[in-house]
């Protein structure tokens, strides 16, 4: 059959049973093959049909249609890879097709290739589909249950695949739709999916920033539990618990965070979804680092990155994620080179899944570029922080309106990075452009982290702190001082007396008064309780005390106390010598479970750290 050209021999009359007959002998057998592998496998049978498909795809549209889901796929693909975006954006905008499309999961990540690369094109195809969903939904508002539980069912797995994909705004409104199917019936499976429903939209709002309209999703989603438990029902509460430690996370109210975490936690059953524990373990994590409790906090995040890594594979996404928290917690531990070297490799995941101007490659690029600003930070040596940092604000601003909350914490570390490149600059004019330019990303952020969570927040003094440090620079020191103390007062209220962010403050106020101010006095006691802070929560090998031992040498020489200066210099060394000997692990992934507990050990050695006298926190 195949003796001539194989274009001809499969469409030579482009009727649908020529095309079946080639499926027949070239994908017998060949079907599970090509749903797994990445790569094109040359001069194959099944390689050489997929090309005889494409080449003759517009006669043959219609009967492409009707191939299975996995081959049908491979055509797309095939079209994707030849640059034939315009035709591939006309299958994967119609509904129907893209739904099809979707029950290829094992291809899940060609798929985001495909995907990335269409929105890339200026086939706005995500908001293409959430609009078409939409519409279907408003058509069926009058048909029975199970039409309208056939169309949330999809609606989750197209608003899910988009939520994957970055597109926030596009995914909220599918499921808005769903919700709006749910509430028009009363029945105990509507109000289970109207629960599901809730947790979506509060991760998609979260990942979107609309922090407002997640506490009016956390509402709903309880009153639809409160129904439920009227009927005698029980949900798994896991998953909405995880969302609303990222949200209040993200909105800094780190002990109400780390309170719903440990409810989480205890809503870790046997049979719930390796994502669902994937996440609530990385929630819990982050709420344990920014409330200080480090062990608690490594076991739960390399568990995380065991389970994905084990369950996904390491070119997933979901690994991906794991490894940036991964990477915040060895960041805030110290393990600073180890934490450049994580985020780097969660940047390579992503970008091979997702391509260049998505949002989850932007996010990845703004924690590479500020772990590396701090790993660089003694050398001066900015130009790989800087260019993550410009680029995570090139695809934001690309993507997403020019006020969004996501840019604030970009433009803060480009701001960094431009504040110490132009304090090492020799030319002043350069220099003063810099600042001005830093000057002008800092108040930005400032505005915008201040219209999401207003005045008395930890991100709007962080801005505050910059600011502080800035102005230094340009040596407006009453301001400096200003922005400093403001900075301090606020972390002080809201984190307490001796936390890490406060002593940062405090440190960057002693080394106004020490280096610029003359005012000794202030500066000596001010280092020392940035020093007391960081040895007590890091140790004697804390990288910041550095910076605090050597402010505290220039102080006592221009004071004239030699003997401080003498004892000094030898805390100096000796930190240097600690320094050298610390985080001596040569790839922190060789360390994350060699030896793996199984997930309900983590989760009891979790709880069991935990008081038992803790009363249970009001939801709402």
């Amino acid at each position: 059959m195949l003796n001539g050209s194989p274009r001809r021999a499969c469409f030579g009359r482009a009727k649908v049973v020529d095309v079946a007959v080639v499926w027949e002998e070239a994908a017998v057998g060949k079907n599970n093959m090509a749903a797994v592998e990445l790569e094109w496998i040359p001069e194959t049978l099944y390689n050489t049909a997929i090309s005889a498909v494409v080449d003759s795809y517009s006669r043959s549209r219609r009967d492409i249609r009707s191939l299975p889901e996995n081959i049908q796929f491979d055509v797309y693909y095939k079209l994707y890879q030849q640059g034939r975006l315009c035709q591939l954006g006309g299958e994967f905008c119609e509904l129907e097709v893209f739904a099809k499309v979707l029950r290829a999961s094992d291809k899940r990540h060609l798929l985001h290739h495909c995907f990335q690369a269409l929105m890339d094109h200026g086939v706005k195809v995500a908001s293409v589909l959430a609009n078409s969903f939409s519409r279907r939904c408003s058509y069926i508002a009058e048909s029975d249950a199970h039409v309208k539980e056939k169309a949330i069912q999809f609606g989750f797995v197209l608003g899910g695949f988009l939520s994957d994909a970055g597109w926030y705004g596009d995914a909220e409104k599918v499921f808005l739709s769903c919700l709006q199917l749910c509430t028009l019936h009363s029945e105990v499976l509507h109000c289970y999916r109207a629960v599901e429903c809730c947790v979506r939209l509060l991760h998609v709002r979260n990942g979107n920033c609309k922090y407002h309209l997640g506490e009016e999703t956390l509402k709903l989603a309880q009153s639809f539990m409160d129904k439920l438990a009227k009927h005698g029902h029980q949900v798994n509460k896991a998953a909405l618990y995880g969302e609303l430690c990222a949200l209040l996370f993200a909105k800094s109210h780190y002990d109400e965070a780390y309170r719903w975490c440990i409810e989480a936690m205890k809503e870790i059953t046997l049979g719930l979804p390796v994502k669902v524990i994937v996440d609530v373990l990385r929630q819990a994590s982050k709420a344990c680092v920014v409330k200080r409790e480090f062990r608690k906090a490594e076991q739960l995040i390399k568990h995380a990155v065991f389970l994905a890594r084990e369950h996904f594979g390491h070119k997933h996404p979901k690994y991906s994620d794991t490894l940036l928290d991964y990477g915040f917690y060895l960041l805030n531990v110290d393990n600073i080179c180890q934490s450049v070297a994580i985020y780097q490799t969660a940047l390579d995941i992503r970008q091979s899944v997702f391509g260049g101007k998505n949002i989850h490659v932007a996010t990845a690029h703004e924690d590479l570029a500020y772990s590396s600003y701090v790993h660089q930070y003694s050398s001066g040596k900015f130009d790989n922080a800087l260019f993550h940092a410009e680029r995570a604000i090139d695809i934001i601003t690309h993507i997403l309106p020019e006020d969004h909350l996501l840019l604030a914490s970009s433009k803060r570390v480009k701001a960094l990075i431009l504040e110490e490149i132009a304090i090492d600059c020799h030319n002043k004019e350069t220099e003063e452009r810099l600042l001005q330019e830093a000057h002008d990303l800092h108040l930005s952020s400032l505005q915008l982290a201040k219209k999401a969570f207003g005045e008395f927040n930890v991100q709007t003094a962080k801005h505050y702190g910059n600011l502080g440090r800035l102005y230094q620079s340009m040596r407006k020191f009453k301001e400096a001082e200003e922005m400093h103390i403001k900075a301090i007062e606020i972390k002080e209220q809201l984190l307490g007396h001796e936390d890490y962010e406060v002593a940062l403050s405090v440190g960057h106020l002693a080394s106004l008064y020490n280096y610029d101010m003359s005012q000794y006095e202030d500066a000596e006691r001010l280092y020392l309780r940035s020093i007391a802070i960081g040895k007590k929560l890091f140790g004697e090998g804390y990288s910041g005390l550095e910076y605090d031992y050597r402010g505290l040498i220039k102080l006592y020489n221009s004071v004239g106390n030699y003997e401080k200066v003498f004892e000094y210099h030898n805390v100096l060394s000796n930190w240097n010598r600690l320094r050298d000997r610390q985080f001596a692990v040569a790839d922190a992934l060789e360390d994350v479970n060699t030896t793996p507990q199984q997930t309900q050990e983590v989760v009891q050695a979790f709880l069991l750290a935990e008081s038992l006298g803790h009363a249970h926190p009001c939801l709402g």
